[in-house]
């Protein structure tokens, strides 16, 4: 894997996504026949949280496990960071104790200093710009409902991602992915709510070399649900958004799935969600709980592209 960190879909080279899926496929069918490979052995991820999680702490702590090595929670509150150390010095400081720093915050230049200034591998486990590890757990759950995970590049070029909601960190990141491998993107989104307008500029870029349609609307035609192979969904008040709830809850109430959505589509479309789920507003319960769904095969496959990531930069 050429790249040293994971910060940004972006910053991934195909062969580096393509790595990932197969070390992550090769762990996982692994784990199912009940052996547990080490490459981590005695070896430590700090991880550091200024955003509470569950999905993200719990699979990134028994991955770690899983692969031989330890994970260390830091809460932000408990680290020199909340009293004013700067990212630089904790940097150094923690590049002498630990072999890969996994960190989850707000701010997405807080993770890429972190980086420039460690010596070991930093993993971003979210920022409010992206989310590249629920991006690549989510595509690879994709690729092995909807095709050939042994051949993710001629399966992405058939299918169709319609992320139906908020221009958000997930949005942005599966904008980035898909356009990387080739995967037709599509969102849905009301005015004002569109993914980052950087991101959106480089993945358009990259979809004319790898054949991927792009697009960005704020209606979601019959012409897109009946093309979709994938309803894809989030919260509409992600955590930094709690002002704007009310706000938001107007502005989305068109843009849930639901089981109307889904009568109209192909009978075989799968639903995704990143979670936690708000049951009733971005999603109904058909659509979580539904044949459709595939969300906890997503929730699960997080512990496995986790434990590849790690694997391929840490070991």
């Amino acid at each position: 894997m050429k790249a040293e960190d994971l910060i940004d879909i972006l910053d991934l080279e195909v062969d580096d996504i393509l790595e990932i899926f197969d070390k992550s496929l090769y762990l996982k069918s692994e784990l199912k026949k009940g052996n547990f490979v080490q490459p981590l052995k005695n070896k430590t991820l700090g991880m550091i949280f200024q955003k509470s999680s569950t999905r993200t702490r719990v699979s990134f702590e028994v991955g770690m496990y899983q692969l031989g090595g330890y994970a260390l929670f830091l809460n932000a509150n408990d680290l020199q960071l909340g009293r004013g150390e700067t990212i630089k010095d904790t940097a150094l400081t923690l590049s002498r104790y630990l072999d890969g720093i996994m960190i989850r915050t707000f701010n997405h230049q807080e993770v890429i200093d972190l980086a420039n200034y460690a010596s070991i591998p930093v993993i971003n486990g979210l920022t409010d710009l992206a989310h590249p590890c629920q991006a690549l757990g989510d595509i690879f759950t994709a690729l092995e409902h909807l095709g050939d995970i042994n051949k993710p590049l001629d399966t992405a070029k058939n299918l169709h991602l319609v992320f139906i909601g908020d221009g958000n960190n997930v949005a942005n990141s599966l904008l980035a992915l898909c356009a990387k491998i080739g995967m037709n993107f599509t969102i849905c989104c009301p005015q004002g709510y569109e993914p980052n307008k950087e991101i959106v500029e480089q993945s358009i870029k990259i979809a004319k070399k790898t054949g991927s349609n792009i697009l960005i609307t704020n209606s979601l035609s019959d012409a897109i649900i009946k093309s979709a192979d994938i309803f894809y969904t989030d919260v509409w008040v992600s955590m930094g958004f709690e002002k704007e709830a009310e706000e938001r809850k107007k502005a989305f109430r068109k843009f849930q799935v639901n089981e109307e959505l889904l009568k109209k589509s192909k009978s075989t479309v799968k639903t995704m969600h990143c979670l936690p789920a708000r049951r009733g507003e971005e999603i109904t319960d058909y659509g979580m709980d539904g044949p459709n769904s595939i969300i906890f095969d997503q929730a699960e496959n997080r512990l496995h592209i986790q434990k590849g990531i790690m694997a391929l930069l840490m070991s």
